[in-house]
């Protein structure tokens, strides 16, 4: 038997294999042919005993080996270990009936295991599957419990994962809801991580997760470290691939609310045909009429146009991916704005039906109490029919003021500022429109229009009109030393005048304005052309001049002008500088950036702020301001024609290469390259306080942009080799300005220095332009003699019927020509919405903790939140300065539009990260 178990021991093959096996020892070992004898082995020279021996010996230090490598095994087996991680879940303050029933039916799902479950994602590859390791799936505990609780909106769970010290890093999280309902993940962070030298690890989710009936892929969550795509851990590939592709989407099919996906489309939602041949727009976006693209929706074409999407309405909501959706605070202040809308227009629409429609004021008593106290019925009509409404009366009376406007900052600083032509010229620097004043370069002013159809180009004011206001300089003299300025709209409405004064109540110029700049460094006017189509009443009144008045007719047909003025400059600030080149120009690069960076990639981390809100903002847009019968059409002079301007601007002008502030101001002629100055340029006019501001602003965005992309990007090969990178600015060239793509302005994206200008542009475009551009309406607009955005007759010659009307009652003449009661209430509560602040507004300087796991781009930002306080302190010093004459002085308001910080509200300051409203 002995004999035979040692047998059994020899012929295990492995036996051989161990080098502490002596060489006498593996000599003595020999294995006996099949056939001959079983059981035996035979060793020259010995005799069989002592070959047992020998085998015996060996089986035992076998034994021993195999015990001490069981042991070593044991030791270095990976150890379980239990991490914890925090899950923050934000739930709504308001829910309605149905969202209350889910929940209960949710509560009662989860009792057989119907719930929220989440799984621990390696940056390593398991060898076995060759897949990334997994933890096993948990689940929350407590949902129900803790969501019925009162005092926060937001609840904390804890959650525990088990895994080995194998595991490696977690790189991701995937989540999985069997409730009914969505709910909104903030963040997962992972409190006592020992894999990592912090302990921590957060994820920043800030996403609506959906049920798996509607989401049957698990959601994933990349943790706060940014990764280029070359440097993706292996465990992560496959997973920032995947997460793309779903955000692409396949192009095909109608886009529920609930989906995440950004993709392209033409302006072919803003008409209605199905509503009648009035509500007939043509698409906006293509070779006929090129724009840039917006978010597609995928909804089906009208029932009498196949080119038309079908119309969503408001109420109903319009599709924007669920994560670009409004949050429950913007949602509140627009709520708040479409109630004190209600109100503010209830006594004068009643007004203008029991005065036959159009009612026009009748004194600028009228528009002042707007402000003070609001208008009022006759009383009779007011006993009949205001307080018949159940609890109007009780309403008025308990809510003092609701029926009055808030009083705008241009009336509470100075109401009769307006009137003065240093006001008027102030506000082309410091105003809600600083963009279009440019250095007068070519005397007299050249159309850049076809003469054939829009006659002689030249301009019709001549030398002797200025030359008694330039302060013995010649024209000549004037333009060489950089002393006059000019806001032309001549070519920018021209083409669509005879379209645009065809409508009823409607009555436009194309405007030229000439200024001069002051030794005091103020402007003043000094001549306006008033121009239109040259068909126009045989050229009799064509082209008129006016130049500052000289008695009371003359006053009066000046005080006209400027408002014709006022009114270009209304029209192509909403449609061109604000809704053009910050709304729409900054969308295809966001749907583009969603498209094809990861939230993992560095740059999308950068810009993640500036993209807050846009999509859903344009969306807004498109279905209440600029499509059809919209704000937009009724409140501005272009009318129906506002978006056909705007697409001639974006052919004929738009290049991003110029569209930085740097760019910009060389372009119009305000400044000239000086490497000596602090910024590498100078102005020419020196107190332009939307400029000068502009410029701190820009420097601080500069600066840190270019800490960051050094960072990650210290060399050409970097920026050219990131597939990302290069995808989401060649697709938002190509495809979202599919129309201009093909222009050599274009920039390159080939070195760090070229990405730099390009988030920096972005950047600029999307906080401070436009918060210069958005956050004055009100302040500065609301008081509509002031900046009126329509006007609805033309100047009187004499040859007119309604001259003597004119001459015998001019003020009844100039507020006839401004908008209407209605017209003007319901302009102003459109303006009171758009510039109000929400409470949570992310300024400058401040964005959600723990946004990045780089601790020195951390620290980077926290400097850029510093320099945009310095930014802050200096505004306010120029502010208070009586040298700065644009904007400190008797009447004078201060400028704070490039103010970075702002409670909520309407506050005519505050700098937005994002195109938020």
């Amino acid at each position: 038997m002995a004999m035979a178990g040692s047998m059994e021991i020899l012929h295990t093959t492995h036996l051989l294999k161990y080098p502490f096996l002596p060489s006498y020892a593996q000599n003595m070992l020999c294995f006996p042919p099949s056939k001959q004898s079983r059981g035996t082995f035979v060793r020259k020279g010995r005799k069989s005993k002592t070959a047992i021996v020998v085998a015996t010996a060996l089986t035992e230090r076998v034994m021993r080996v195999e015990r001490n490598r069981e042991k070593e095994v044991e030791k270095n087996k990976p150890e379980i270990i239990k991490i914890k991680a925090d899950v923050t879940v934000r739930r709504n303050q308001k829910e309605g009936i149905s969202e209350k029933i889910e929940n209960k039916m949710d509560a009662f799902s989860e009792l057989v295991g119907k719930n929220v479950s989440l799984e621990l994602i390696s940056t390593e590859i398991d060898p076995r599957t060759n897949r990334p390791k997994t933890s096993k799936p948990v689940e929350l505990k407590d949902w129900f419990k803790k969501n019925d609780t009162k005092d926060d909106q937001k609840v904390v769970y804890t959650v525990e994962f088990t895994i080995d010290t194998a595991f490696g890093e977690p790189g991701a999280i995937a989540v999985k809801n069997r409730h009914r309902k969505e709910f909104f993940l903030e963040s997962i962070v992972i409190t006592n991580l020992p894999l990592t030298s912090a302990g921590r690890l957060h994820f920043s989710c800030n996403s609506w997760v959906q049920p798996e009936r509607i989401q049957k892929n698990k959601r994933i969550f990349f943790s706060n470290k940014p990764y280029l795509p070359s440097d993706t851990p292996s465990g992560l590939k496959e997973l920032r691939e995947k997460s793309l592709i779903e955000l692409r989407g396949n192009g095909k099919g109608e886009r529920l609310l609930t989906d995440n996906i950004y993709d392209y489309d033409i302006y072919n939602d803003l008409g209605n045909p199905d509503k009648g041949s009035d509500f007939v727009r043509p698409p906006i976006g293509g070779e006929k009429l090129p724009f840039p693209r917006r978010l597609r929706t995928g909804r089906v074409p009208s029932f009498t146009d196949a080119l038309t999407e079908s119309r969503v309405d408001d109420p109903l909501p319009m599709y924007v991916p669920r994560d670009e959706a409004f949050e429950e605070g913007k949602q509140e202040m627009l709520e708040a704005g479409n109630k004190k809308a209600l109100l503010h227009n209830l006594v004068p629409c009643l007004v203008a039906l029991f005065s036959g429609g159009n009612r026009d004021f009748q004194g600028f008593h009228e528009i002042d109490n707007l402000f003070k106290e609001g208008l009022h019925l006759k009383q009779a009509l007011q006993d009949q029919l205001l307080w018949k409404i159940p609890g109007m009366k009780k309403l008025s009376e308990s809510a003092e003021g609701l029926f009055r406007f808030d009083t705008p900052d241009i009336f509470i600083k100075d109401k009769f500022a307006w009137q003065r032509d240093d006001e008027f010229a102030r506000q082309t620097l410091a105003g809600i429109n600083p963009v279009n004043i440019e250095r007068l370069q070519v005397f007299p002013p050249k159309s850049k229009l076809d003469p054939a159809i829009y006659g002689p180009p030249e301009s019709a004011i001549k030398e002797e009109h200025i030359i008694g206001q330039l302060d013995g300089m010649s024209v000549e003299q004037a333009m060489e030393e950089s002393k006059l300025y000019i806001m032309d709209y001549h070519d920018v409405y021209l083409p669509f005048l005879d379209k645009i004064n065809a409508q009823d109540g409607r009555k436009a110029y194309g405007t030229r304005t000439i200024f001069l700049l002051t030794e005091s460094g103020t402007l003043k006017p000094i001549v306006i052309e008033l121009s239109l189509p040259s068909t126009t009443d045989g050229c009799n009144r064509a082209k008129q001049v006016l130049t500052p008045p000289t008695d009371a007719t003359s006053t009066w047909l000046w005080q006209l002008a400027k408002a014709h003025v006022c009114s270009n400059d209304a029209g192509v600030h909403q449609l061109v500088n604000h809704f053009l080149r910050t709304h729409a120009a900054v969308e295809p690069f966001i749907i583009s950036a969603h498209r094809q960076m990861s939230e993992m990639h560095p740059i999308f981390k950068m810009l993640k702020p500036h993209m807050r809100y846009t999509l859903h903002v344009n969306a807004f847009a498109r279905q209440i301001l600029i499509n059809a019968g919209g704000i937009i059409e009724s409140g501005f002079t272009a009318s129906k024609y506002g978006l056909e301007i705007s697409s001639a601007y974006y052919r004929d002008s738009w290049r991003f290469d110029q569209e930085g502030l740097p760019a910009d101001l060389i372009r119009r002629g305000m400044a000239v390259e000086d490497p000596t100055q602090p910024h590498g340029l100078r102005l020419l006019i020196k107190d332009y306080p939307y400029a000068t501001d502009g410029l701190l602003l820009w420097s601080a965005f500069e600066d840190w942009v270019q800490n960051y992309v050094y960072y990650y990007y210290p060399t050409d090969t970097h920026v050219q080799s990131d597939s990302e990178l290069q995808s989401w600015y060649n697709e938002a060239v190509q495809v979202g300005h599919a129309d201009v793509s093909n222009a050599p302005w274009w920039p390159r994206l080939a070195t760090p220095s070229d990405l730099v200008s390009i988030l920096t542009t972005l950047i600029w475009l999307s906080s401070a332009q436009h918060a210069a551009l958005n956050f004055g309406q009100y302040p500065l607009g609301g008081y509509i003699p002031n900046r009126p955005p329509l006007m609805r007759r033309l100047l009187p010659v004499e040859t007119d019927p309604e001259y003597k009307a004119f001459l015998a009652d001019p003020h009844k003449y100039f507020l006839s020509s401004l908008p209407s009661l209605i017209q003007m209430t319901t302009f102003l509560t459109v303006i009171d919405t758009l510039s109000t602040h929400s409470k949570d507004e992310e300024y400058l300087g401040e964005r959600e903790k723990d946004w990045t796991g780089d601790l020195e781009m951390e620290l980077a930002f926290e400097e850029f939140g510093l320099e945009v306080k310095r930014v802050e302190e200096e505004i306010q010093r120029r502010n208070a300065d009586p040298t700065w004459r644009n904007r400190c002085g008797a009447g004078v308001l201060p400028y704070k539009l490039m103010t970075p910080s702002s409670g909520p509200g309407l506050t005519g300051r505050g700098v937005p990260n994002s195109v938020s409203i």
